[in-house]
Order: structure tokens, then C-alpha cells, then sequence
């Protein structure tokens, strides 16, 4: 049985409008769709019909405003919206419990509230991050609560959602949609929507659990590729090499299908995928009697590069012959990566927390970050100005290199003589660490 329409482009519903489900809403719109977002938080809907968009991923604000004006994107906390639609997407947030186990509330309210309103002919299509499984063992029993039979009365498929925070508009539009269906009309269906929304290469596969893995399996090696640069970091800094040197000269090495690709190291890792699905990982594989080494190997060194971080600057100021309880770091930068003022699971607390605890002053200024969930999160007011930050600090630590730290005049910052740079993210070649040192500066960074 066919669940999309083949004469026209199909009507789509998206549960869940957080970060992942308002990407989607904005795209698909923008792209001329007949679009519905659905999501519990009042507030939420309130601030996108008023044209705020709380998320920061730019060129997303103007995209949600542009569809909610014309009339191509509507936003509800109504779930009998989604009796109207071709297509339903879920995207509610899947978040782990400290064991690793799903925490399927959201997943389950939503499956529930959709199989009230489900109909024959309707295609459903799971995008929150699960482990392998859930799609046929826990979400198929909760849509089939309607009554309607999947495969006969509607299809289900799973497709991971795989962009990057801060490139999320750029990648929808390019990267390769992953399908998955329960049966092969499911995948039939997913993977022909895919194409037509978004125009870029679909990869069917044999099963949602396919599907499922390929997103942990993503996530799985960044960490463990990360962890193995922040280890390799601190080796080379046992023999004074740079790391950068190390890895570009590593990473010429033909291997498989490309090359050794080594990441880069940093202070840490965080958002709120790459810190929880090895974890899904691990728990998923010991439910089913198998130990996983890798996955809680590489969260335990990234997990602690931000205490090693703060070491590096507490050591960096004792070689200056600075007391750390006598003095001040200026944190640039608290959001989890570059150009993005997300601070779930930010390694940057970690660093703060270290820090304050050894007795250093901290200060820390973001301007994409929001101020109060950063004052909750850190415990610190954000500075509301640069030159406030730096002023006679000790140490200036450059945690995330934002558009607005890239091009930081060091020459005339108000800093404290002698003053430390630490290179927790920004990656400056030698150059640069030339001239911050011809400046005056000490330099230290993660393994340079």
C-alpha cells in the first residue's frame, strides 16, 4: 500500500518544534510545503506566532518567521492538527537517564496523543535519537493503541537526524537522508518523501534498527575519535610537540575507502547527542548481555578534559608566578563549540567549577549564549562586555572561538602583565602563537 500521495506534494505534520523539529519546519517550508508544528510548550508556540525563534542557527529565525507569514508553516499545541497531514515527523527530545536508559516520556506522550488522531493513509516518521529497537518495540504498539494496523492502515519508518548545530540550514539541504521502514512500503514511502522535501540523496535500508544504529554509530566514533585526540594531545605534550603537527602529518595515511582522520583535540565535549549516545550505546548492548569498551572509554577522557583544562591554566599561572587564589580568568566563550550559544552539557562548566574551586577568580563573557541560563548553569553573572572580562586578568581562556573572538586584538586588551592565553578551542597556528608571545602573552593549549 502506497502512504503518500503521488500527485501532489503531501501535507507534514512535526511533533516535537525543538531545535531538531524547527530546522525541519523551517526548511520544508521555505521549500514551499504545507507545514504544522505541534509541540506541548505553550510558551514555545506563543514566541514562534510572535516571530522569536529561541534557538540560535542562523538564517532559522527568518525561515520560521517567513513561513508562519505566508501561511506555509502554522504552529499548534492542538495534536488533532496532525489528523490533516500526509506525513508525521517525529521529534521529541530522547534524553538518557545516568545508566544510559532511554528516558521515553516525551516519546511516549507523543505516540499516545498521535494514535488519537491517527487515519488510514498516514505516513509516520521517527527522527528523535533511540536506541535500536524502539521504533518496532516501543513506538509501533503505542500508534497501533488506534486500532489501524501498520502496513495496512499506515506506514512507520525511522530517518536519524544527523546536522550539526551551527550548520543544521546548510547540511538539511545536502547531506543523505537515512531510511529505515517496517516494511518495505514504509521505506518505499519515507525514502520517496525524502526526496521530493528535500531533494538530496536517500539511503534505504533494511530495517528501522539499521536505521537506529547508524546515527549511534555516528556519534560513537566522533566521541571515540575526539577522546583519542585529547589522549594523543596530552602525549605529544610529554615530548613538547605540537599535537596539530602530529595529526595533520597522521591523517595523509590512505586507509579504507579514505584517509586516517584524526579530530581535533579540546576542552571537552558537549551538546546533547555526542555526550549521551555512546551511553545509549553502552546500556542498549548490556541489556542484550554484550560489554561495550569503547563507548564509556572515550566518555570517561572526554569527560575529563575540562579538569585537565583548568590544570593547564592553574599551572600556566604558577609558571608566570601568579598564586591561582590570587588571580582572575577571563573565559571566552561557554558555549559546547564554536558559533553557537547552545550550553547543554558544555565542558566549560567543568573548567569554571575547577577553577572556582582552586580558589580563581572567573569571569566569562559569551554573546550568544542567553545570560541567565548561563548565570543557572555556571553559577558566574556573564560579563556584559569584553573589555569588562579581560580587564587585568590573569588569564585569558578562550573556550569557544565565536566570529566575535576570531579576530581579538591582543595588542590592546587591558590585561594583566604578564598575562596567559589558553587555547582551549581556537586552534592558533604558530603565527599567532609568535605573536602573542612577541606581545608579551604566555601561550598554553591542549597539547601544543
Amino acid at each position: 500500500m502506497r502512504f503518500l500521495p503521488a500527485s501532489e506534494d503531501p501535507k507534514v505534520a512535526i511533533i516535537g518544534l525543538g531545535y531538531v523539529g524547527s530546522c525541519f519546519a523551517a526548511v520544508l517550508s521555505e521549500r514551499g510545503w504545507d507545514v504544522v508544528g505541534v509541540d506541548t510548550d505553550s510558551r514555545l508556540i506563543e514566541e514562534l506566532t510572535a516571530g522569536h525563534c529561541r534557538y540560535q542557527e542562523d538564517g532559522l529565525a527568518g525561515l520560521l518567521r517567513d513561513g508562519i507569514e505566508a501561511g506555509r508553516l502554522r504552529v499548534t499545541t492542538d495534536y488533532a492538527a496532525v489528523r490533516d497531514a500526509d506525513v508525521l515527523l517525529i521529534a521529541v527530545g530522547t534524553p538518557v537517564g545516568a545508566d544510559g536508559s532511554l528516558m521515553d516520556e516525551q516519546l511516549r506522550e507523543a505516540c499516545l496523543r498521535v494514535s488519537r488522531h491517527l487515519r488510514e493513509g498516514h505516513l509516520l516518521v521517527l527522527k528523535s535519537t533511540v536506541p535500536p529497537g524502539t521504533t518496532r518495540e516501543f513506538v509501533l504498539p503505542l500508534l497501533q493503541e488506534s486500532g489501524l494496523v501498520c502496513g495496512e492502515h499506515f506506514g512507520l519508518a525511522f530517518t536519524p537526524e544527523r546536522f550539526a548545530e551551527g550548520t543544521a540550514l546548510r547540511e538539511l539541504r545536502s547531506l543523505p537522508i537515512v531510511v529505515g521502514g517496517i516494511d518495505a512500503d514504509s521505506t518505499r514511502d519515507a525514502a520517496d518523501f525524502w526526496r521530493r522535501a528535500l531533494g538530496v540523496e536517500v539511503i534505504p535500508l533494511a530495517s528501522p534498527e539499521t536505521a537506529e544504529i547508524v546515527k549511534l554509530a555516528d556519534n560513537w566514533w566522533i566521541d571515540l575519535n575526539i577522546a583519542l585526540a585529547n589522549e594523543l594531545a596530552k602525549f605529544c605534550g610529554l615530548f613538547e610537540v605540537d599535537v596539530l603537527d602530529v595529526i595533520s602529518a597522521a591523517n595523509t595515511v590512505p586507509k579504507g575507502t579514505g584517509k586516517v582522520n584524526i579530530l581535533l583535540p579540546s576542552v571537552g565535549v558537549g551538546g546533547s547527542c555526542l555526550v549521551k549516545d555512546p551511553w545509549m550505546v553502552w546500556h542498549t548492548a548490556r541489556d542484550r548481555g554484550l560489554e561495550i569498551h569503547t563507548a564509556p572509554t572515550g566518555r570517561a577522557v572526554n569527560t575529563g578534559m575540562p579538569e585537565y583544562t583548568a590544570q593547564l591554566i592553574i599551572d600556566g599561572l604558577v609558571r608566570l608566578g601568579k598564586d591561582p587564589a590570587r588571580s582572575t580568568v577571563a573565559v571566552l566563550g561557554a558555549a559546547f563549540k564554536n558559533d553557537t550559544g547552545d550550553l547543554r552539557a558544555t565542558p566549560v562548566e567543568g573548567v569554571v567549577t575547577t577553577l572556582t574551586k582552586a580558589g580563581v577568580t572567573v569571569r566569562v563573557y559569551d554573546p550568544l549564549v542567553d545570560p541567565l541560563q548561563a548565570e543557572v548553569l555556571l553559577g558566574i553573572a556573564p560579563s556584559a562586555s569584553l573589555s569588562e572580562t579581560v580587564r587585568d586578568a590573569d588569564c585569558v581562556a578562550v573556550m569557544a572561538l565565536h566570529q566575535e573572538f576570531a579576530s581579538l586584538d591582543f595588542a590592546g586588551l587591558p590585561v594583566a602583565d604578564p598575562c596567559l592565553v589558553l587555547d582551549g578551542r581556537a586552534y592558533y597556528g604558530k603565527e599567532k602563537i609568535s605573536e602573542l608571545r612577541g606581545l608579551g602573552y604566555a601561550y598554553a593549549g591542549i597539547g601544543r
